[in-house]
């Protein structure tokens, strides 16, 4: 029998309900007359605190107070992607259908459609053995994904009884039947998941594969892994939105999952109306046919904000199970904390740093824990992974506040975004001085199946522009006459690399994206010349003329005109570099 009891009190999205005796920690329940989807936070006695994911303004006292006996879940199934949910997976696509724009309270609409029929295709055969994880069948859910029907993770394993021959079914429909030692149980191509439960796996396997965005300064400077973890912290108008777009828009992940969880009303639109309009690069078909979209702007209840990332952390792992690599974007998990720390206030909790409840730590950690690379359960064997990166709101770019700090604890790569950078129009802001990747040695080898000596290569480039760093301070103080020539050279070769290497435009047909292959390249090229320079320099050639030579403009604008599929361009510029550069050798004398 469920649980049923009374509202005592409101205050905000919390309700205090008596008579709750048996109620769970966690358990979806149902508040007021109108059934306002909430979970239980707090118990004391027969008490509970309930965080109610709706608007409570009308509740009243003595309204029921109804238990589901299980917790806050979503319902995993075809017809997931290419949706727009909310912070509890509520379609805000087909809600508006319904009811309007403005979506009403109380309103129930099904996460996925459960009319529609999907074309069901049996992989496995009666007789079989089957464990949890076990695919059974597949679904074309769009021409990007096929979904693989999967006996949940939590059914204990048995034989297959029954599998439903190849035709079209709804979601309800059984597919398949097993018997176990829980008995017979039938299969449907759906089933629910508890959002703040991690799905089992089988083992964890080291991020070695890297995520390639196509973005040079965090490819080469500061590179992702596949089921890796990372933060994007910056100031108002550094360009998180975009870098995150960017991420979603090129990534080479197969499925996609943009939270926005409590971003501005204004920014959030921008997203629900561009993404439907964006074009997968790599296969010419609509982005959203390997694209999931939580929408929670700031002015949304914000106890869906709270749970929003747990929901979409769950569709993403759903998704891994299949094989996929899955990236998921949180934009921003600030707004998300000040959620939590509303949430904290209303249950009167003693607040820690700037009023953050004592446990953000935990939850950041919870979350950014789900991310990883592994073998997941059942057969055939598959090898999925979730990656992670969060977008970090600091007031005022502040990194020493309690949201980034706690962040930086449990993330592995750190891009920082530089408000000087962005007001500079140097975009994506990434600060190379600031920043760092914990992923550089895992990813090496694979990147030396492109490059040879990409890692030493890499700590070249990387290395001329910490020195730059330095010599600045010298500049300042002393100003530029101070210097060698050879100092000279690494300020004129640094500028050249922000100017052509790590600047990057996310609106030009051309440099938006760059493979892994003219990556190298231009990382080579720029490399190769301030080596042959310095040697130049060595010879008794003057700074002067280096900074004269013509082909300093084609390598500033190789990432314009050089196309992914003509870098034997690059051979060409290379030839040309070592010819100028032999040419001024030639005409000193000996």
């Amino acid at each position: 029998m469920p649980v049923r009891g009374k509202i005592l009190w409101i205050a905000g999205p919390t309700v205090k309900a008596g008579g709750m005796t048996g109620a769970k920690m966690y358990e979806m329940v149902y508040v007021g007359e109108e059934k306002l989807v909430g979970e239980v936070i707090r118990l004391s006695g027969d008490n509970a605190y309930v965080q109610v994911y709706e608007n409570t303004s009308g509740l009243a006292p003595e309204e029921p107070v109804i238990g589901t006996g299980g917790p806050l879940s979503v319902t995993l199934g075809p017809g997931v992607i290419g949706s727009i949910y909310d912070g509890v997976q509520r379609p805000l696509d087909r809600i508006a259908l319904e009811v309007g724009a403005f979506v009403k309270r109380g309103v129930a609409v099904p996460s996925i459609p459960l009319d529609k029929k999907w074309r069901f295709k049996p992989l496995i055969k009666a007789g079989a053995q089957a464990e949890p994880g076990t695919v059974i069948g597949e679904v074309e859910e769009t021409p990007l994904i096929k979904t693989y029907v999967m006996i949940p993770p939590d059914v204990k394993p048995g034989t297959i009884r029954y599998v439903a021959p190849e035709g079209e079914y709804t979601v309800q429909e059984t597919v398949a039947e097993m018997e176990g030692k829980d008995g017979k149980i039938s299969v449907s191509m759906m089933h629910r998941w508890p959002v703040r439960t991690p799905r089992p796996i089988k083992r964890r396997l080291d991020p070695v594969v890297p995520l390639v965005t196509g973005q040079r300064v965090l490819d080469i400077l500061f590179p992702m892994a596949k089921g890796g973890t990372g933060c994007i912290p910056g100031a108002f108008g550094t360009g998180k939105t975009v870098t995150l777009h960017q991420l979603a828009k090129w990534s080479d992940a197969k499925v996609i999952l943009h939270i926005g969880c409590g971003e501005r009303g204004n920014e959030e639109a921008e997203v629900l109306k561009e993404f439907p309009h964006l074009t997968d690069p790599h296969t010419g078909r609509p982005l959203m046919e390997r694209t999931v979209l939580i929408a929670n702007t700031s002015n949304m209840p914000v106890s869906a904000r709270e749970a929003s990332i747990y929901t979409g952390a769950a569709l993403a792992e759903y998704y891994r199970d299949m094989g996929y690599d899955v990236l998921l974007v949180a934009d921003s998990t600030s707004r998300w904390a000040e959620a939590l720390r509303e949430i904290s206030g209303r249950l009167e909790e003693m607040p820690a740093e700037e009023g953050y409840p004592s446990y953000l730590a935990s939850r950041l950690a919870e979350f950014y824990e789900r991310a990883g690379r592994v073998e997941v359960l059942g057969e055939p064997s598959r090898v999925g992974s979730l990656t992670i990166v969060g977008a970090v709101s600091p007031p005022g770019g502040d990194f020493t506040e309690p949201v980034t700090t706690h962040t930086l604890r449990f993330v592995r790569v750190f891009w920082a975004l530089d408000p000087n950078l962005a007001y500079t129009r140097h975009y994506p802001a990434i600060n190379w001085i600031m920043s760092y990747s914990a992923y550089v040695d895992t990813v090496a080898e694979w990147w030396s199946k492109i490059g040879g000596d990409w890692y030493d290569t890499r700590a070249k480039l990387y290395s001329i522009l910490r020195r730059e760093e330095e010599l600045l301070e010298l500049v300042r103080l002393l100003g530029p006459e101070a210097l060698a020539d050879e100092e000279n050279l690494i300020l004129d070769v640094a500028r050249m690399i922000r100017e052509g290497f790590l600047q990057q435009s996310a609106y030009d047909e051309v440099d938006s994206y760059c493979n892994p292959q003219k990556q190298f390249k231009m990382l080579k090229m720029f490399v190769n010349f301030y080596e042959q320079a310095l040697a130049a320099i060595g010879r008794g050639v003057k700074i002067e003329d280096i900074r004269a030579l013509k082909v300093i403009t084609k390598m500033l604008r190789a990432k314009y005109m050089i196309r992914n599929e003509e870098l034997e361009k690059f051979d060409e510029l290379e030839a040309e570099i070592r010819s100028e550069i032999e040419g001024l050798k030639a005409e000193v004398p000996a």
